[in-house]
Parts: structure tokens; C-alpha cells; sequence
């Protein structure tokens, strides 16, 4: 019985070669990226004011606010959404005049949108955000 043991046991164990395996998936990688499509999805663009532009005066851009309460003040007094327009085409005596829109921190997004969209219909070729504590 030894005779049939010793002829069925072989010490060779069998293995698997993934190095093959590892050159298809890297294959299969390289062909991934190379053929991804990056898309660019529109937005709003945003031109962050710098500190010098910040030492200017105010009386060369048009300063908005926009509270939590939802409403839209110029120079303390109320606009309101439907007066934006009209403020920016008065005031704006050059294309270059800049409109800085100064939103609380917990004011809506959609009216501060809505005053973007205003202000760049009224001919604001610069619209600049900042954020500024609201009132508690």
C-alpha cells in the first residue's frame, strides 16, 4: 500500500500566474481614463474681492446686502428684489463699476442668485460676494 501512496502523493503544488491578470487590469485601467469625458457643468462665477480692491471708496461700486430676512438693502435702505435693476442701471456710469453683494451668513442663496441675475441684467459686468455676520 505504500507503493500506491508514494505515486499518488506528488509534492509539486500547483499555483496561479496573475501577473498576466494584473497587465490586463492595468489595460483596462489606462483605457478608462484615457477615454473619460470630463464635463463642465455651468455656474455662477464668483470674483472674490482683494484687499486692495477693498481700500477703494464706495462710491465707485454699488455695495447691496442681503439680510436673513430676506431683504435687499442699499445703503441702509430697503430695495427689495424688483428695485435691484433699476439701482444698478442709475448708478452705473461705466462698465467698470463693480456691484458687491454683502450677504449674511444665513440669508437665502436663491435671492442672493436672484440679485446676481438682476445685476448682471442692469449691464454689471463685475459682481463680487462677501459675507458678513448677520444680525442676531
Amino acid at each position: 500500500m505504500a507503493r500506491f501512496r508514494e505515486a499518488g502523493d506528488t509534492d509539486d503544488e500547483t499555483a496561479i500566474d496573475i501577473s498576466p491578470l494584473i497587465d490586463c487590469v492595468f489595460i483596462l485601467l489606462i483605457f478608462f481614463i484615457v477615454t473619460t469625458v470630463f464635463v463642465e457643468e455651468a455656474g455662477v462665477e464668483v470674483d472674490k474681492p482683494q484687499p486692495a480692491a477693498a481700500s477703494q471708496g464706495d462710491s465707485e461700486s454699488v455695495v447691496l446686502r442681503i439680510t436673513q430676512r430676506g431683504d435687499v438693502l442699499h445703503e441702509g435702505a430697503r430695495i427689495g428684489i424688483g428695485g435691484v435693476r433699476n439701482l444698478v442701471k442709475r448708478i452705473e456710469k461705466k462698465d467698470e463699476t463693480p456691484v458687491i453683494i454683502q450677504a449674511e451668513e444665513r440669508a437665502s442663496s436663491r435671492l442672493l442668485v436672484q440679485v446676481i441675475d438682476e445685476s448682471r441684467l442692469a449691464g454689471a459686468q463685475k459682481v463680487s460676494l462677501a459675507t458678513v455676520k448677520g444680525e442676531e
